[in-house]
């Protein structure tokens, strides 16, 4: 790899700078160009339906600042912006935002596309890089200025003819962050000048990582370098617009705002061209996540990515930050266990604050189902098996049985070599410990509780069983007695030469809530080896679902 070939970007020269000990308090100013810089970057591009769909689905989330695209780059940009405004599409607080570069022709053409609109961003712009300077344009920076002084006057020009249109004017230096930084102070308050923004009618400034080229704390330098520089603070708006060719547009998006930026121009998801724009979902969440209110609506986000997915051809990410279908997933088994633990603590003791070990925010925010939060393969533990046994189909498995059962599951995934859906674990489950009637089974018995008194008239309950087994396929009926049901019954075993169990563990509950409700029963037994096996018993009474435990126990050391 040839990698001396590239230069390291030069830090900045800001030894005072402040980013660094401030935090985000509140949203910026929104901006989406989904339908523009997102738009364009497109194998195939929308058509006027599908950006109709998309910017309804903008407006839905509570974007304020929506960009349409270039209505000069072709006719179906500008189809487009027409269509919104003759149908009367956008709502009265929404404001469009249409890109124009800064030349004569492409801004005539624009104009011509916001006629009737209510409120309309003009954002013009010209490349202002020394690359671009000398390899592109081969332009001084004199004739750079010219080209955005020149366009600021002919929109500043047209505007005037416009009387009920509320216009609102955006500059941006392309590729800002290969710009120096005098010469982006120096063409921006010439543009500046020529616009003449007030405290009431700020000048929107856009400095856009066109290019990412360096670590996103020497973007926030960029930013606050230009802020202290830059003349009248007060009457512009600062804008960031940041691409993600290093992976870090998200970051520094972050840390431009704790440098001051106002506003922020991204799109859903981060598409945008080459490795795409700054997330504003990631960005909004990455706030809310903070408890600061985002100023954007994601609680539907299965909505949200269907309708981009649909529309775009493109795919979220199963890993993508918030939203993509596995975030919160945890296959390994430690992770399930957390989970599990924090998710019951959390609805028992319903705290202030959400805190759930491994998951930043609370799922359910976003319209996500708890029961996607864990999932079975080979890297489960027993935590997560017992949740999804808990929270999908109402076992409580008793702490010894997580352990047998979680065992169980990671073999058989093992052997598949795939993860399991929640059925296929409560299929195994059923196979494992409830459908089990051989070597040995109960067709019916009796119970009689009679009221024993000892020679010291201490009272005590004594239980008679009567039962009949199938057992070798013949069915034979035997009669015991015992302190209780349980008791009775291995009493009776023995009977029948079931004998060389020990009993353990016992627990059960309710499967549901009501008077209809099965009472499910959890027996632990060991054999003379020293083997332990749970034995899993459902009847209308606990009675019956403890016999079919006890059952299903030795049957399985049977097997």
């Amino acid at each position: 790899m040839s990698y001396k070939k590239y230069k390291q970007y030069p830090p900045i020269d800001l030894p005072e700078r402040k980013w660094p000990s401030k935090i985000i308090e509140k949203a910026p100013i929104w901006c989406s160009v989904d339908l523009r810089d997102g738009n364009q970057a497109l194998p195939t591009p929308m058509n006027v339906e599908e950006k109709i769909d998309m910017f309804n689905l903008l407006v839905d989330i509570g974007f304020k600042e929506i960009e349409l695209g270039f209505p000069s780059a072709s006719n179906t940009e500008f189809a487009f912006a027409r269509n919104l405004i003759e149908n009367k599409l956008i709502p009265d607080d929404v404001t469009i935002q249409l890109l124009t570069q800064a030349r004569r022709h492409l801004i005539e053409r624009s104009f011509e596309a916001i006629q009737g609109a209510k409120k309309v961003i003009v954002h013009f712009y010209n490349s202002t890089s020394e690359l671009q300077r000398r390899v592109v344009f081969n332009k001084s920076k004199k004739e750079i200025i010219d080209i955005a002084r020149e366009g600021a006057v002919l929109i500043k020009t047209l505007s005037k003819e416009y009387t009920d249109t509320n216009i609102v004017y955006e500059y941006s230096p392309e590729s800002f962050t290969g710009t120096e930084l005098d010469f982006a102070v120096e063409i921006c308050e010439e543009v500046m000048n020529v616009i003449e923004p007030t405290t009431d009618n700020k000048l929107i400034l856009n400095l856009p990582a066109t290019i990412e080229m360096s670590t996103p704390n020497i973007y926030a330098d960029q930013i606050e370098w230009f802020l202290n520089k830059i003349k009248n603070r007060d009457k512009i708006i600062l804008s960031v617009h940041a691409h993600n060719d290093r992976g870090t547009s998200v970051a520094a998006t972050e840390l431009a705002l704790l440098a001051g930026a106002d506003r922020v121009e991204g799109t859903l998801f981060g598409n945008g061209e080459r490795t795409g724009n700054v997330d504003i979902l990631n960005l909004g969440m990455n706030m809310y996540s903070q408890g600061i209110d985002p100023k954007l609506d994601f609680s539907n986000i299965n909505k949200i990515v269907s309708t981009y997915e649909k529309n775009t051809r493109l795919h979220v990410h199963p890993r993508h930050p918030y939203a993509g279908k596995l975030v919160y997933t945890a296959f390994s088994g430690s992770h399930q266990d957390a989970i599990s633990k924090g998710m019951n603590i959390y609805a028992k003791e319903q705290p202030e604050y959400w805190e759930v070990p491994y998951l930043p925010i609370d799922p359910s925010d976003l319209g996500r189902e708890y029961e996607s939060i864990i999932r079975i393969n080979s890297q489960s533990g027993k935590g997560g098996v017992a949740y999804i046994m808990e929270n999908e189909f109402g076992y409580k498995l008793p702490k010894e049985m997580r352990v047998e059962f979680g065992a169980i599951i990671k073999e058989e995934s093992d052997k598949r070599g795939d993860e399991f859906s929640p059925q296929q674990i409560f299929s195994i489950f059923q196979k494992e410990y409830l459908e089990i009637d051989s070597p040995y089974k109960i067709t019916k018995y009796e119970l009689k509780e009679n009221e024993v008194i000892d020679n010291n008239k201490n009272k005590s309950a004594l239980v008679k069983i009567k039962a009949s087994l199938i057992i070798d396929n013949e069915e034979k009926t035997y009669i015991s007695e015992g302190k209780g049901p349980v008791d009775a019954f291995f009493n009776l075993l023995k009977l029948a030469n079931i004998f060389g169990y020990n009993f353990l563990n016992y627990s059960e509950h309710a499967l549901s809530e009501g008077s209809d409700s099965k009472a499910v029963s959890y027996i632990q037994l060991e054999n003379e080896m020293g083997e332990k096996k749970f034995g899993v018993g459902i009847a209308q009474n606990i009675t019956s679902a403890s016999i079919k435990a006890i059952l299903n126990a030795i049957n399985r050391f049977c097997r």
